[in-house]
């Protein structure tokens, strides 16, 4: 008899870049302070909708200021969202430079590998949790997905391997096939940049590296409560 039980529901998410125009910091500070007021009101209107994460790129990458990692069981309560930031003082003057979309998918490779707070076998990201992330598009060359299961579960194992000698970084791989020009998005979270570093190094060594078509452009983020972030931007 088939099981009536509803399959376990999965989380979109969006990696949302945004630059805003020098002209923004010209103008009077109390038609700032409004428009940064307005933009904080948009977002927090979709507080236990839409779990948003805010991290600033100020003085860490020249093309864009911020990011709002953002995390909904609804794919239009982003569109929704952002119409609502750009209405706003502040978000009239803020462009888009990049933008991920993906989904949370169970990893095919993990089941050998089982840790507690193991990301990639739960449908539900838990955001956060560290000062900074670092974030990536990512693809494969087609001839990946041309050799057996087998000799991809080996390499797999390989990267899972390195990546359990730096606990201090906790991956969120979530998926966009189909969703996005990318195949993956990555995001690492870790107060320690240095073992992120280390762990990147280390995974180029992998035997699977050589099968990697893309992982640029890579965003170095440092997490803000919303108000310090739209600070960040000019006071």
């Amino acid at each position: 008899m088939a099981s009536s039980e509803a399959p376990p529901k999965r989380q979109f998410v969006n990696f949302g870049y945004y630059k805003v125009d020098p002209q923004w910091r010209r103008l009077p500070k109390d038609e700032r302070d409004a428009g940064k007021q307005e933009f904080i009101q948009a977002i927090e209107e979709y507080i236990g909708k839409v779990i948003v994460v805010p991290y600033s790129t100020i003085g860490i990458r020249g093309d864009c200021d911020f990011l709002l990692w953002r995390i909904s069981y609804e794919l239009e309560l982003f569109q929704e969202m952002s119409a609502k930031m750009l209405a706003t003082g502040l978000g009239k003057y803020l462009t888009s430079p990049y933008s991920y979309l993906s989904m949370t998918k169970r990893s095919v490779y993990v089941d050998n590998h089982i840790h507690e707070g193991q990301e990639s076998r739960r449908l539900k990201i838990t955001p956060g949790r560290a000062k900074y992330i670092f974030v990536y598009p990512f693809e494969k060359t087609r001839e990946w997905y041309l050799l057996t299961k087998a000799a991809r579960q080996g390499m797999m194992d390989e990267h899972i391997e390195i990546g359990h000698r730096y606990p201090s970084v906790k991956l969120n791989t979530t998926y966009s096939f189909g969703l996005d020009d990318q195949e993956f998005v990555v995001a690492f979270e870790t107060d320690s940049p240095e073992d992120f570093l280390d762990l990147v190094m280390a995974l180029r060594e992998a035997e699977g590296s050589r099968y990697t078509k893309r992982d640029i452009p890579i965003f170095t983020c440092i997490m803000k409560n919303l108000k310090d972030m739209v600070d960040t931007l000019g006071g």
